[in-house]
């Protein structure tokens, strides 16, 4: 394994603060130096981002600095693709935390499973009181559709995962990421393409990456209205649903608003008093290890969480409906192309 060549695929757009700790942390890989290229896509950054890049690169032959003006992440992932001569592909995002040994676990899982795409399960590394309530809420079962529902913590076959890596083949196989898909569902739509081309996609649980959750309320219901009208996006284009998880919350506000409006007030009420009752038992539950504090603001970010990716999901069907905005088929990558590049 140490002699396959690893790519890095890296996008990144106003990333001052971030970028050189990330690249120090791939630089710092253990995978052997000379088998590892380092692709940053940069979305026409207007602060100080290219010129942290550029010292980088002139730093470490390694560092190759690509231009993506698509400026999304999902479309500097595909110029990094484009020019990856490593057999792996190695997604990296910015603003997380990497261990030394993730690129190594990342292809040690790919070798073990036989997997297109191997990912982990994020662990949020909170810093302040409300990032330990929304860490704690995120490993609830009851968090439908973002991060915190994506792995598989024991490790298996799933339906999709990030971050991770994948085999440099799979984008010839069934082509880019979709360079219009809503942040952080990239990797979801790729995924369904991959299950559907018969591939298989495996979350491992050596590979856990940190990251940094909301930091209020107000970012969280953001996050988690996008997460639903990126699900709502995929459901439009690909006419399907591999599982219900993306939908329920939408089902539980419909379900609820009739409920409310059509039945007894006393049954709608009843509806109410059974989510509040549900949701605070389990705010105690995962909670607990907090703080008591905590348990009240996990039990409010129940709903928040859930009304906000219903509200996302219900929006996004609408606006995929009336304006879908993806080409088929998905652009794919020419196996002559990577031959040339990996002589060079």
């Amino acid at each position: 394994m140490p002699s396959t060549l690893v790519t890095v695929a890296i996008a990144s757009r106003d990333d001052e603060a971030h970028i050189e700790a990330c690249l120090r942390a791939v630089q710092a890989q253990d995978w052997p130096g000379d088998r590892l290229e380092i692709l940053v896509a940069d979305g026409m950054s207007l602060d100080a981002t290219r010129e942290i890049l550029g010292r980088l690169a002139a730093e470490d032959p390694r560092v190759t600095l690509v231009d993506n003006p698509g400026r999304g992440r999902a479309a500097g992932l595909n110029e990094c693709i484009r020019r990856a001569r490593g057999d792996v592909v190695v997604g990296v995002d910015v603003r997380a935390e990497y261990t030394p040994d993730f690129v190594r676990r990342c292809v040690e899982a790919l070798d073990r499973t036989g997997a297109d795409h191997v990912g982990g399960s994020p662990r949020p590394r909170a810093s302040t009181f409300f990032q330990r309530c929304v860490a704690a809420a995120l490993a609830s079962p009851l968090v439908t559709g973002g991060a915190g529902a994506r792995g598989a913590g024991e490790g298996g076959f799933v339906e999709s995962v990030s971050p991770g890596a994948f085999r440099r083949r799979v984008f010839e196989r069934v082509g880019l990421f979709d360079p219009n898909a809503v942040a952080t569902t990239e990797d979801a739509d790729l995924d369904q393409r991959i299950l559907e081309a018969g591939g298989r996609v495996y979350a491992s649980a050596d590979i856990a990456p940190a990251y940094s959750p909301a930091s209020s309320m107000r970012q969280l219901a953001r996050e988690y209205y996008r997460y639903g009208r990126g699900r709502a996006r995929s459901f439009v284009k690909h006419r399907k649903l591999r599982s219900l998880r993306p939908a329920l919350p939408l089902l539980g506000l419909v379900g609820q608003a009739i409920l409310l409006v059509a039945a007894p007030w006393h049954v709608g009420g009843a509806s109410v008093a059974a989510y509040a009752l549900a949701t605070g038992a389990e705010a105690v539950r995962v909670a607990r290890s907090a703080g008591i504090a905590a348990i009240p603001v996990v039990w409010a970010i129940f709903p928040v969480l859930h009304a906000s990716h219903g509200a996302g999901f219900a929006s996004g069907l609408v606006a995929y409906v009336l304006r879908p905005d993806w080409d088929e088929p998905a652009e794919r990558l020419s196996t002559s192309v990577h031959a040339a590049l990996a002589q060079t």
